[in-house]
């Protein structure tokens, strides 16, 4: 874990000016977690805040003017914690921490409250009129990826063009359609919040939201829960509305829960070409991806909830 050494005296000095108060004091000892960037608590005033700090390489990753505008358009929406300030060029946020709220990775993401939440929340976001600005494709995002990697003079697995030209092929021969609207992109249960006694469910982080297949956001939750085949049949009638989902939904499933795998993968190996402890990450995703398009391959009835299984 580390960010550039001015940085949290740079974030003092912002709020200081933001609240007006040239006796706050702000550091890096109230760590609150994070993948893509760092976030820490500021307590001021008696309110709780977060702030983040933008990771290695983000700038390269994240469009951080068009996360800006899908931000405040999830908050108006009512499902986002409210945002003080945002600087694009930046990458530093800060919002107001919600109050009693655990992320759904602490209350058991294959629950039935917390699949409930994540399906209405979804429901919301996708049903949403207003598009965001931009548009989520994870092969462009991958090729952005890759040329990052390239840059740090890393190397890919052995197999690794050979088996992201399979998948294309294969997503190419068995998703005849995508629909876009407004996505969130990273659905893992540590983004969903809900406040204790169950008095209302929030989706954070959204520098990842972009037009996109509303499935993505479905299959990512699944793949990142790791849900089980009960839960997973549970949360595609939640989302879906129906017991039955149409045979082509459940490929196009498939198909996205092993791109996610692969595109992760190659996040992950930014991560750990620039020093930090992404290794066993990379490997299970990379793992993962390449067991199941060996599968489906083989045998396109193979399950989902096999693959999503570590």
């Amino acid at each position: 874990m580390s960010t550039e050494p001015d940085t949290a005296v740079h974030v003092q000095a912002l709020l200081r000016k933001l609240f007006h108060d040239d006796t706050i004091l702000y550091d890096h000892a109230q760590f609150a977690g994070g993948m893509t960037n760092y976030n820490y608590i500021a307590n001021i005033h008696g309110v709780s805040y977060i702030v983040r700090e933008p990771g290695f390489k983000t700038d390269q990753i994240i469009d951080r003017a068009a996360e800006q505008k899908n931000n405040r358009i999830a908050s108006e929406l009512g499902i986002n914690s409210e945002c003080i300030y945002f600087n694009s060029g930046s990458g530093i946020k800060i919002s107001r921490m919600i109050p009693h709220a655990q992320t759904f990775t602490a209350i058991n993401p294959a629950s039935e409250d917390a699949m409930v939440a994540a399906a209405s929340l979804l429901r919301k976001i996708h049903g949403n009129a207003t598009p965001f600005s931009n548009r989520f494709d994870w092969r462009a995002e991958l090729s952005k990826y890759e040329s990052i990697v390239r840059s740090l003079n890393c190397s890919f697995f052995s197999d690794y063009t050979q088996r992201r030209d399979q998948l294309s092929a294969f997503v190419a021969e068995h998703i005849s359609s995508f629909r876009s609207v407004p996505c969130h992109n990273d659905t893992v249960p540590e983004n969903f919040l809900m406040k204790r006694g169950r008095r209302g469910a929030y989706l954070i982080d959204w520098e990842y939201s972009g037009m996109n297949d509303p499935a993505w956001d479905v299959a990512m939750y699944i793949g990142e829960a790791c849900l089980p085949e009960d839960a997973i049949q549970k949360m595609l009638t939640y989302y879906y509305g129906t017991y039955s989902i149409d045979p082509a939904e459940t490929m196009k499933l498939k198909c996205l829960v092993m791109a996610q795998d692969l595109l992760w993968s190659v996040w992950a190996m930014i991560r750990h070409y620039s020093g930090e402890d992404f290794l066993d990450y990379l490997y299970n995703r990379y793992n993962r991806f390449r067991r199941n398009l060996t599968h489906l391959m083989l045998d396109s009835a193979y399950s989902l909830a096999d693959m999503v299984k570590l």
